[in-house]
């Protein structure tokens, strides 16, 4: 099994490289942790899809790392399609559709994928490689987690919210700019009041090789749709899968876990990071130092 783990973000929100920020007691980043959990878990490969300036740092922050095979590729503009024009300007990566269809030429076996700046949890880790084993083509696995529990004090986020049938993934709504209120209600950019129970994907997605295919053609759509100005747009996993599953070509099963998830989306949550991580390694969650 392969985890490969999105880190080409700007972190504009953060203020500054997040992916490459030293959280724990050791300055050990959020994507190390990742990388622990899921070699425990059985993960035997982990593929970085980095900006091209980020190799150096995150080689050397990688490089103590051993037991597990680690490459990386670039999201960049060389892997867009001919028909397609960047508008001049236009600085920000495409989404997480894109991240992921950089890597297909370096996966050939099931894997899990994962943001760089979210922590999951050792169990996420667990119950995803335990559907990879036996998943099938054009099927998929998520880990979900509450919306309660997976919002910032400090500003907005934007979540994929999901509903559940049976044990799989109806659908999946992007949920932009969502707030926690002084009074602990949350609602999105509309004002639309979410049960805080809601479950959410924080892109813990399952897939064999085979859904590469599906994810060319839908990133080339999206592209073709663009308006030849546009240079903000981004074509998120969430919305894919649930465009997928609307056509019947893919099915996604729904995990949960007792894992706690938590992230760093503005800078005023880097100190409650921290002393979450310094806490899991007092209470022998992982050693010190993660990687000796």
């Amino acid at each position: 099994m392969t985890l490969l783990i999105m880190a080409a973000g700007l972190g504009s929100r953060y203020g500054g490289n997040k992916q490459v920020d030293g959280l724990g007691p050791n300055n050990e980043i959020l994507m190390q942790y990742s990388i622990y959990d899921a070699m425990k878990a059985g993960f035997e490969r982990v593929v970085l899809v980095i900006k091209p300036e980020h190799k150096e740092i995150v080689s050397r922050l990688c490089k103590s790392i051993k037991g597990v095979s680690i490459s990386y590729v670039y999201q960049d503009y060389t892997s867009l399609p001919t028909f397609y024009s960047v508008p001049q300007g236009r600085q920000k990566p495409f989404g997480t559709v894109h991240a992921v269809l950089c890597a297909a030429e370096a996966i050939c076996e099931p894997f899990a994928i994962i943001n760089a700046d979210d922590y999951y949890g050792p169990d996420a880790y667990r119950v995803m490689a335990q559907s990879l084993r036996d998943l099938r083509e054009h099927e998929g696995v998520m880990v979900t987690y509450r919306l309660k529990n997976t919002v910032s004090r400090n500003g907005a986020v934007t979540r994929g919210i999901c509903t559940e049938k049976d044990g799989y993934l109806a659908g999946v709504r992007e949920a932009y700019r969502v707030t926690l209120g002084e009074d602990g209600r949350i609602a999105d950019e509309n004002g639309t009041q979410l049960s805080p129970l809601s479950a959410v994907s924080m892109n813990m997605w399952g897939f064999t090789p085979a859904i590469f295919e599906s994810i060319r053609q839908e990133f080339h759509r999206f592209l073709a749709s663009l308006d030849a100005e546009d240079s903000k747009a981004e074509y998120a996993l969430p919305t894919m899968v649930d465009h997928l599953l609307g056509s019947g070509s893919l099915s996604v099963r729904m995990l949960m876990t007792d894992s706690v998830w938590f992230g760093v989306t503005y800078a005023e949550d880097k100190p409650l990071v921290q002393a979450a991580l310094r806490a899991l390694h007092e209470d022998g969650t992982y050693p010190t130092p993660l990687f000796g």
